[in-house]
Parts: C-alpha cells; structure tokens; sequence
C-alpha cells in the first residue's frame, strides 16, 4: 500500500476514532435530554439546533477545508511561509463571520423562530448563539492542523467539546425545567421553553472548552511553527487579498453544497408543522409529531461520524496528489475511500432498518407510544445512511480535486426532491411524518448517485463492483438475518425486549465482522497499516495455525 494510503487510512483513522466517541457522547446527551422533554420540547430545541447548524455550516463548513487544502499545497513544496500566513486570515475571516453569526441570530430570535411556525424555540435560539463566535475560530485552528495531516489536534477537540456539551447541556436542561435556575430571569417562559434553552446551552459551553484545547495545542506547537517558518525554502509572493480570494473560491461553493442539508432540516419544521395542521392535525398535535423526528435522526446520524472522518482526510490528501499529479494514488484513495464508506454504511442502516422499533424501545421507553409511533420513519431514514456515507465521502473526493462546484449543484437539485415531495406526502393522513422521512431518503438516492457519476469522471477511478458493493452487501445479509433470528427467535422478540435487543445488536456486529473476512471484503494489507489490525491478523493466523 501506497504512503498516501497508509496516511488517508491513519487520517481517517483518527477522526473515525474520534468522532465514534462524540457520536456516542452525542446519544448520551440526545437520548435521556428526548426522554426528559418528550416530543414537544425536542420541538422547541430542534429549530434552533437547525438554525444553529445552518450558521455553523456557513462559517466551518468551506473555510477550513480550503485552508486545509491551501496549507496542504505550501507544505508540500515546504512554503511553511505561506501556509501560516493562509491560516492567520483565515482566523481573521471566521472570526468576522461568527460575529455577524452570532447577530443575527440572537438579536432575531424571535422573527426567525416564527418563520419556523414554532415561535416557542426563540430561547433556545438565544442561548446557543454565542457558540457561533467560538465555532468558527476553533474550525480556522483544525483546517490548519488537518492541512498537515495531524488529526489529532482536531479529535482531541471534539472530544472535550462534545463532553462539555452533554454534561452542562443536560444539567442545564434539568435544572432549567425543574424551575431551579433561571426562575426571575425567565420566568415569562414556560419550563418546556426554558429546559430546550438550556438543553441549547450546552453547545456553548462545549464549543467554548473545544477552542480551548485547539489554543492550547497551538500555544504548545509556536516554537515548532515558527522554526518551520524560518527555516521556509519559499518565500509567499502573494498578498492577503489573493489569498483572500483563493479562500472564498473554494470554501463558497463547498458552503453551499453544505449549507443545502441542514436547510433541508431546518424546512422540515415549517413543512411539516404547517401541513399536517392543514390536513387536521391541531397545532400542538403537529409540533409533538415534528419533534418525533428527532428521536429518529438521532439515531440516523450516528454512523455520519466515519464517514466525515473520511471527507475530512481526504480532502488534503487527493488535493496534494491532485496538484502533484499524482493519478494513480487519486485513483487509488478515491476507489479505497468509497468501498470504506460503503463497508460503513451498509451494515448500519440494515441493522436499524431490521431492528427499528427494539432500538427506539430501548432507547425511548420513557416515551413508549411516540417511540412506536416513528418506528415507521426511522427504518426509512435509516435506509439513507448507506447513500449519506457515500455523498460525504465523494464530496470529499471533489473537493480535493477542485471541482467543489459539483456537490452544490447536485444538492440543490436535491432539496428541489425534498421540498416537493415532503409537501406532498406529509398531506397524505396515513403517512404524516413518513412522508418527510420519504422525501429525505429520494433525496439522498439521487444526490449519492449524481455525485458518483461526477466522482468517476473527474477522477478517472474505477470501482470494482464485487469488492465494492457485492461483497459488503453480503457481508450486511447474513449480519441483517443474524440479528433478526437472534432478536425474534432465540431471544423471544416482543417490542420492548430491551435485552434481547443488546444481543441481537452485539452478535451482528460479531457476524458482520467475521463477514468482511469470510468474503474478503477488507485486504490483508490493509489491515497491516494499524496496530489493531496486525493484531488481528496474529490472532487469526494463530488460530489457523492451530487447525
């Protein structure tokens, strides 16, 4: 295996690690924060999330992975010079941009929390405004260490953010519902108000430890940046305003491919609120089905964190094999890159599509009913985390190759699907929220597949089906029909057969393992490039030793 590829295997590697344990402390937080608010304060949290998300995609989502990208090109011919210099304006330009972020979002709280037809959210709104000035000028930090392929700056971040956020997310939201903080302040506001608030909190007070762990890193790192620096063989002959320049030509068109999803999140609460109290369904009987749907994404998003994992080291490793010219190690990583994704989505969206109404159960027996209630939705979005996987990875692929204008264009053709078709089958009274969960899923099917298109074109990679998509595939069968003759027949089934459920979980993450080997779907040499995996493989060699 080529270096590039051991780089792109231990890059991803690393944020993959990272982001399973965020993803993880994510659910810690999502789940027993669902089970105190039920349906109708997710409704509250939930516009002011996507809202938030939406200014966080603006500031984060373009900027660092052209700084990445811009670093990765001067460190390479060893500008050292340059690549500061591009990260200095780019603190600049985010910090300028979280600001503005942060304004608008606080000071119209209110005006936009009555486009989302649920004016309750506007608190949240308020509270969880302040993470967008830290946000953005902890991104400009991680662009500037993942242009070095040193994710470990970047993962450690995320992991003290996301810790910070679950422990005063929930506490706030406790203490806040339960009228033992905020009583005089807030006392306008009702506790659901003010427990989704503090709920929202949470993100404020993680992104402000995040940031303080990237300014640590960097503090430490000065000397070894600034010898770099002296010792530059290149001096930049470009002034701020052509890097300025190159920044916003990347970073725009990634910002709008990126901004299209949480958009299309965010639509969801006017659509869906707005067309279910047209075809009868009371106002608050609309919001409390609205805010099932997050029971449902919670979930849905966990399996996103491998797959940004890979967007995100691919996108300086196919740009410098890109700018070097480098063909065969593009091609190499990009066939590499999309069979991981699929070797990660596939098994995850089988294993909620089988076991979706034993996993909301065992997560949501608080709320038995609503649980049981978006079972339906959640196995149709679960279905769409094979083709998500594949559009993150691939977005990654394009961008490093200079062609970010690609996903936007196809994203936009997207929410085009998403916006049609959630209008129409949200109306249909037997679907309701299914229909939403429809129209994301048709989305997705036909972004993933535009963007693979584009992807082989402008790459030149081919992908080899067998390894690609039919050995996975039966790798995910066997571990699909594993899990549900566990569940069903071993363990009983039942709906709310919470230890039969951890099994049925547990054994097909054990077949489905097995499975990759028994057809081949991971290489040996592959598996050589991390300590894990050479420990695996003794393992098995002794094992067949002995046989």
């Amino acid at each position: 295996m080529s270096t590039r590829n051991k780089s792109f295997l231990r890059g991803a590697a690393i944020l993959g690690l990272a982001g399973i344990f965020v993803k993880i402390l994510g659910a810690v937080y999502q789940l027993p924060f669902a089970a105190m608010m039920g349906g109708t304060g997710l409704a509250y949290y939930k516009p002011a999330y996507d809202v938030y998300t939406v200014f966080i995609v603006i500031s984060t989502s373009g900027i660092p992975v052209a700084v990445s990208r811009m670093v990765s090109e001067r460190i390479i011919v060893q500008n050292h010079i340059g690549a500061h210099r591009v990260f200095k304006l780019s603190f600049k330009l985010m910090l300028t941009i979280g600001i503005l972020s942060f304004a608008i979002m606080f000071f119209g709280a209110d005006a936009i929390a009555k486009i989302s037809a649920v004016p309750e959210s506007a608190l949240s709104m308020r509270f969880i405004a302040p993470a967008l000035i830290l946000v953005p000028i902890m991104a400009a930090f991680r662009g500037y260490y993942q242009g070095q392929q040193n994710m470990k700056p970047t993962a450690l971040s995320q992991i003290f953010e996301q810790i910070f956020r679950v422990i005063f997310g929930l506490g706030t939201a406790y203490l806040m519902l339960h009228a033992i903080l905020g009583t005089r302040l807030l006392k306008s506001f009702s506790a659901t108000e003010k427990g989704a608030a503090g709920g929202a909190f949470g993100a404020t007070v993680g992104s402000l430890a995040g940031l303080a762990v990237m300014l640590l890193v960097y503090l430490l790192d000065r000397r070894n940046i600034f010898r770099r620096v002296a010792k530059s063989q290149h001096v930049e002959e470009e002034s701020d305003r052509e890097i300025l320049k190159k920044i916003l030509i990347i970073s725009v068109p990634i910002t709008l491919g990126a901004c299209i999803a949480p958009i299309m999140s965010y639509l969801d609460s006017p659509i869906v609120v707005t067309r279910l109290s047209m075809t009868g369904w009371s106002h608050a009987a609309a919001k409390n089905l609205y805010g099932q749907i997050s029971y449902a994404t919670t979930i849905v998003n966990l399996p996103q964190a491998l797959s940004m994992a890979l967007s995100m080291s691919l996108v300086p490793l196919i740009s410098s094999a890109h700018r070097t010219r480098d063909l065969k190690g593009m091609r190499e990583n990009t066939s590499l890159a999309v069979r991981v994704a699929m070797l990660i989505g596939l098994p995850c969206a089988a294993g909620m599509f089988v076991l979706a109404k034993p996993i909301l159960l065992l997560l949501y027996s608080a709320h038995y009913e609503e649980a049981v209630n978006v079972a339906p939705t959640f196995a149709i979005l679960a279905v769409s985390v094979v083709f998500v996987s594949l559009i993150q990875t691939v977005s990654g692929i394009l961008q490093g190759v200079g062609r970010q204008n690609i996903p936007v264009r196809n994203m936009l053709i997207g929410i085009v699907i998403k916006v049609v078709t959630t209008f129409l089958l949200v109306g249909v009274r037997g679907l309701n929220i299914k229909g939403a969960g429809i129209g994301t899923l048709l989305t997705y099917v036909v972004v993933a597949v535009l963007d693979l298109h584009a992807t082989k074109k402008y790459t030149g990679a081919k992908f080899d089906f067998g390894l690609t998509v039919a050995r996975p595939m039966a790798a995910t069968a066997v571990m699909a029909g594993a899990a549900l003759f566990v569940y069903y027949v071993l363990c009983g089934g039942g709906e709310d057969n919470k230890i039969g459920c951890l099994i049925a979980v547990a054994v097909a993450a054990v077949v489905y393992t097995a499975m990759l080997f028994v057809t081949k779907s991971i290489r040996r040499d592959e598996l050589e490039n991390f300590n894990a995996g050479r420990k695996l493989l003794r393992l098995i060699d002794k094992i067949g030793h002995r046989k």
